[in-house]
């Protein structure tokens, strides 16, 4: 564990956290770069989904600040209503709901109304096709974040004498339950299979089942979590775990939506037979 900073830049301090969030970041965007070119999306389908999942990126950063600031201030009204940390479920809700909302604006509104070439260019794969492997993508990000977790000392469990105990609490002292590292491991598991369904078997769930998975996942390594977490209005439950219980539910109904609903608007741009042209000469009239 390694909660100080580990260097300075122009002024500002770098943590181990810091380092590993946008490692995270940029396995993301790796991976979904590979993973098109790989299934044969086009410029603009690519580009598309890549610069709104920028933006869904940030926006999704913000929401997770904002989420743990209402928690904080349910928990604690008297200290007034102010930004200081961030859950990732919160951030993972305003995240999928922005780039949601910027790609049916891109595509419904801007796509048909603008002259700009780049901007309304033929696309060969939609959001749809991109669904089964976006998933894939968050566990990475997700997973170099909790290991970013560890180092800060944040997002710790119970203390325990278990042999697995480790001192990663903040600056508290003894072996707490490394609910970080269980949880990285867990994203890691996760995304391997995800990625092995998708890749080998040609899967188009992934997204239910990364939402009943984490969210069951996520219930469950609640009850040992030892961090102040904030708090929901009438509730025993943490905040995760009622989001996590949304999560299951949103993973069905995926399953349906995706069954009757999604396939029909999949491009399999990766079956598309590209047209080569003839290399034979024209023959002349007699």
């Amino acid at each position: 564990m390694h909660p100080d900073p580990i260097f300075s830049i122009f002024g500002q301090d770098v943590y181990l956290y810091g380092l590993c969030f946008a490692l995270g970041l940029v396995g993301c965007f790796a991976f979904l770069m590979f993973t098109m070119w790989y299934k044969k999306f086009n410029d603009a389908s690519s580009n598309a989904i890549i610069l709104i999942g920028i933006f869904g990126t940030g926006f999704g950063v913000f929401s997770a600040m904002l989420f743990q600031a209402v928690y904080d201030f349910i928990a604690n009204p008297d200290s007034g209503f102010k930004f200081g940390g961030m859950t990732f479920i919160g951030g993972l809700i305003g995240g999928v709901i922005s780039f949601v909302g910027v790609w049916n604006l891109y595509m419904f509104v801007i796509r048909p109304r603008t002259k700009i070439k780049w901007l309304n260019a033929e696309m060969n794969a939609g959001l749809t096709d991109a669904l089964p492997f976006i998933p894939i993508a968050i566990t990475i990000a997700h997973a170099f974040g909790r290991f970013g977790c560890f180092w800060a000392g944040c997002c710790y469990g119970k203390a325990t004498d278990a042999w697995y105990g480790l001192p990663c609490a903040g600056h508290l002292s003894g072996n707490y339950i490394p609910t970080q590292l269980f949880e990285m491991l867990f994203l890691l598991a996760l995304g391997g299979v995800m990625a092995l369904l998708y890749f080998k078997f040609k899967f188009n769930y992934n997204f239910a089942l990364y939402a009943i998975a984490y969210g069951i996942w996520r219930f469950i390594i609640e009850f040992v979590r030892a961090d102040y977490r904030g708090e929901f209005i009438g509730t025993v439950l943490s905040p995760s775990q009622i989001w996590s219980i949304v999560m299951v539910l949103v993973g069905i109904g995926y399953i349906f939506v995706q069954k009757y609903i999604f396939v029909r608007f999949m491009k399999h741009p990766e079956k598309t037979i590209p047209q080569e042209k003839s290399t034979e000469e024209p023959q002349e009239n007699a």
